[in-house]
């Protein structure tokens, strides 16, 4: 799928449902970043709601912004910051609010896992990042912390992210 199609299908969806229940309004820096992330974890074409393992296996992380349960998901669920959230996006999407269950859903379930995946970058204390290099610090050092990351494929991926972001700015 195209970073447009992801946009419009896909992220900006789950993002004004969760803003539908409380949570912040969608910017272009936080639709920017976190589709810079999902085409980082997911592949530039946006293609694994699952990382894959040793040949076709699944691995431990799930949906396309690839969180694990003890990470990521336990994470969202717990912290001050996004914890009251998490709990009401959960009964809303008919979601039990523990890690396993969460975890398992969010392979299917695009809107939990844009909305994890925004509820994720409210536990950062500093602000979204709007430039690339910031963006990939707190991609890096602060919120995804990946095993293996791979900044050979973040310049390509933020750029394609801004130019989606820019282009759904000027559609009509």
């Amino acid at each position: 799928m195209t970073p447009q199609e992801f946009l419009a299908d896909i992220l900006d969806p789950g993002l004004q449902f969760l803003t539908k229940l409380g949570g912040p309004p969608p910017t272009p820096e936080v639709r920017r970043f976190l589709l810079c992330v999902a085409m980082q974890e997911s592949g530039p074409d946006l293609d694994a709601r699952y990382q894959t393992g040793d040949g076709d296996s699944a691995g431990p992380a799930r949906g396309f912004w690839q969180f694990e349960r003890g990470g990521g998901v336990t994470g969202v669920l717990n912290h001050p910051a996004s914890r009251a959230l998490a709990n009401l996006l959960c009964a809303s999407l008919h979601v039990k609010p523990i890690s396993s269950a969460v975890w398992r859903a969010l392979e299917g379930h695009d809107i939990l896992a844009v909305c994890f995946a925004r509820l994720l970058l409210l536990t950062d204390p500093q602000t979204v990042p709007t430039d690339e290099d910031a963006a990939w610090e707190c991609y890096v050092k602060r919120l995804w912390r990946p095993g293996a990351p791979h900044h050979n494929t973040w310049h390509r991926n933020w750029v394609a992210a801004d130019a989606a972001v820019k282009a759904s700015a000027t559609s009509p």
